[in-house]
This record gives structure tokens, C-alpha cells and sequence, in this order.
């Protein structure tokens, strides 16, 4: 077990003596981070202030952009003070509080993009019967429940994982990580295990499980159906489907990473794809959906145009 002075902070591993270089990835990290806050701000106020915006499709959006800023602001500003640091630790509870954000912005993108896809298909598939099964209470109960059902969810994953006896207290990441306390464990963590593989079920493959029926009835509408058709679902599906695999391609890597060894792969490698579902992703869906949408484009331009004015 580990003794009272081991047991106040972890170690992160992952990081190195990068020298004065630590200065220049501050600054490339600060300017992502303000960028990410400005790119994501701008876009949920163009669709609050915009009653014409207040649709479901861009009540979802902005659902995902509210998500991409508490995903982002629970890694970047505990990043840049790690890199400028000399003695890279985190105290226990701040860990832990890490894990939470870091997860439950996980699972709840992943359940915004369920949600999406399922717009798609009631707009795509249902087009006549859309507006009666797709009204302004539906909308807010399904984003609602993917924030509560996250959560909580995330809650119960680290209280369980708070209470484990650890035999050590090196994570070896430039972040806190669930799995990796689970694997610094000395009591039994079966429970949590069971827990963690039914809570991943059901946030992860629950929701990719939806988004592929949806795309796959979609098809099915677009093969069968008119020109005009086709282009409307490719307009409307083509950023929902690049986000989806982008966010995929991160979090994939990261559990590889968490499982398996990936010793062979350089230090440096480990830590940018590590780092890029929390980074690419906030950066990604509002300039893939901020410019391909062209309500939202306008808007933009307008509300920029009128404070430069």
C-alpha cells in the first residue's frame, strides 16, 4: 500500500527535459488553447443569439461545442502548468478531477454524435413526419440525458477508483488516466473492471452501435432516392461522419496505448496521439462545421462584421 507521503500526489512519467524548447510548446499550446476558446465561444453565441438557428440540428451543435470547451479547459490550462514545471506531479484530488473531465467529455461526445446521426436520419429517412418526432422538448430531453447520463456514469468510474489501495503512484502519461491508477491497484479491482467494461459498452459502442444503423438506413434512403436527396445528405452527413472518425482515430489510440506496450513507438509520438482526441477534436468540429455550414458561416460574418463596426 502505498505510505501517506506517496499516497498526497502522483508522478507523471511521460514528460521530459525539453530545455528552452519547453518555452516555444508553451506558447504553440497557449495559442491552440485561445484559439479552440475563441473558435467555440464565437459559434454557441451565433446559435443562441440567432432565433433562426434554434433548430435541432444547431441545438446539437451546440451542445458539441459546449462539450469541446469543457474537454479542452480540463487538459490545456493543467498542461501548459506542467510544461513550464520542473517537478511534474499532481496531487491526488486534482487527479481525480482530471479523470472526471477528461471521461465524461468523452462519453459525452460520443453521445452528442449519436444524437446527431439520429437528426440525420429523422430529417434524411422521415423528412414528412421530422418536425412532429423531432420537437424543441425532444431535443432538449436527448441533450439532457447525454450530459446526465456522462456524468454520472464518470462519477461512479472514479469514486470507485479513488477508493483502491495503489502499490505506486507513477502515471505514465502527460495526463491523469483512469486505467493507469487501476493498474497501480493492490486490492482487488474485479468490481471496477466490470464496471468500467459495461460503462465502455454502453458509452462508446452503444452510441457508434446507433451512428452505424442510422448511416446504413441513410444509405439505403440516398441509393433508392433522388439526386437531390443524395446531395442533401451528403452536405448535411459529410462533417458529422469526418468528426466521428477523427474523434475514433484518438481515442482508439488511447486505448491501445492504455492496454497494450507501445514502447516501439517514439516518446514524443506517444504523447502528441495521446494527446489528440482533447486537442484535435475542440479544434476540428467547429472549423469543420463553422465553414461548411452555410447558416452558420453567414451568421459568423455578420455578428464579426457588426463588432468591427
Amino acid at each position: 500500500m502505498m505510505n501517506s507521503t506517496q499516497g498526497s500526489y502522483f508522478i507523471l512519467g511521460a514528460y521530459f527535459d525539453s530545455g528552452p524548447l519547453k518555452y516555444l510548446f508553451f506558447m504553440i499550446l497557449t495559442s491552440l488553447y485561445i484559439f479552440i476558446l475563441s473558435l467555440n465561444l464565437l459559434l454557441i453565441v451565433v446559435i443562441c443569439m440567432n432565433r433562426s438557428l434554434h433548430e435541432p440540428m444547431y441545438l446539437f451543435l451546440c451542445s458539441l461545442f459546449v462539450n469541446e470547451l469543457y474537454g479542452s479547459t480540463g487538459l490545456f490550462p493543467f498542461l501548459l502548468l506542467q510544461i513550464l514545471s520542473d517537478i511534474h506531479t499532481v496531487s491526488v484530488p486534482f487527479c481525480f478531477l482530471q479523470i472526471y473531465c477528461v471521461y465524461s467529455y468523452a462519453g459525452v461526445e460520443f453521445s452528442n454524435l449519436a444524437i446527431m446521426s439520429y437528426d440525420r436520419y429523422l430529417a434524411i429517412c422521415c423528412p414528412l413526419q421530422y418536425n412532429i418526432r423531432m420537437t424543441f422538448r425532444k431535443v432538449v430531453i436527448l441533450i439532457a440525458a447525454a450530459w446526465l447520463y456522462n456524468l454520472l456514469g464518470v462519477l461512479v468510474v472514479t469514486s470507485l477508483s479513488s477508493s483502491l489501495q495503489l502499490c505506486g503512484n507513477t502515471i505514465n502519461k502527460v495526463y491523469c488516466d483512469n486505467y493507469s491508477i487501476v493498474k497501480l491497484a493492490c486490492s482487488d479491482t474485479r468490481g471496477i473492471n466490470l464496471y468500467g467494461l459495461i460503462g465502455t459498452f454502453l458509452s462508446v459502442f452503444g452510441p457508434v452501435i446507433l451512428i452505424i444503423y442510422t448511416y446504413m438506413r441513410i444509405l439505403k434512403v440516398c441509393f433508392s432516392g433522388s439526386k437531390q436527396t443524395r446531395q442533401k445528405a451528403v452536405n448535411t452527413c459529410t462533417p458529422h461522419l469526418a468528426s466521428l472518425l477523427n474523434f475514433c482515430f484518438g481515442v482508439s489510440f488511447e486505448v491501445l496505448q492504455s492496454r497494450f506496450n507501445m514502447n516501439s513507438v517514439p516518446n514524443m509520438m506517444r504523447i502528441l496521439l495521446s494527446l489528440y482526441f482533447l486537442t484535435c477534436q475542440p479544434l476540428f468540429n467547429p472549423l469543420m462545421y463553422g465553414l461548411n455550414m452555410s447558416k452558420i458561416r453567414i451568421k459568423c460574418k455578420h455578428l464579426l462584421f457588426s463588432s468591427v463596426r
